[in-house]
């Protein structure tokens, strides 16, 4: 594959895994925990708005890196670790609580496994077009 081509498939491999933090994000901070089904408190509904709009931040952030992919390795590294933690967070609760269901799983797939390929893919395409 050329570089080109490379180029322009992980530009949309990173918009189109950056659409589950956006919207899921989104979501919680217009629904709040009534997204998943839960009643909350006040101050629970409010964190739980407040880390969905971080979570919004975090997709945003990642679609900036998208048009200058290749010179973006700082900044896709660090939104990459803030990933891969809050997946650690989220794997600690299985055993404290069980399986989530599906939909946590998937986003745990996302944050572990995804997000670390694109990650190393965009190193990759760094090395390549310097």
């Amino acid at each position: 594959m050329d570089t080109r081509t490379e180029l322009r498939l992980a530009r949309s491999s990173v918009a189109l895994a950056g659409c589950v933090p956006v919207l899921a994000g989104g979501a919680g901070v217009l629904l709040g925990p009534g997204m998943t089904g839960a009643v909350w408190d006040a101050a629970s509904d409010s964190h739980f708005r407040y880390l969905s709009g971080l979570l919004l931040g975090i997709g945003l952030a990642f679609w900036s890196c998208i048009p200058g992919l290749p010179n973006q390795t700082g900044r896709f590294r660090l939104l990459s670790a803030i990933v891969v933690l809050g997946g650690l967070g989220r794997l600690l609760a299985v055993p404290l609580h069980g399986w989530p269901g599906m939909p946590m799983g998937a986003a745990l797939f996302l944050e572990l496994v995804v997000v670390p390929l694109l990650c190393r893919w965009q190193t990759r395409l760094a090395r390549r077009f310097r």
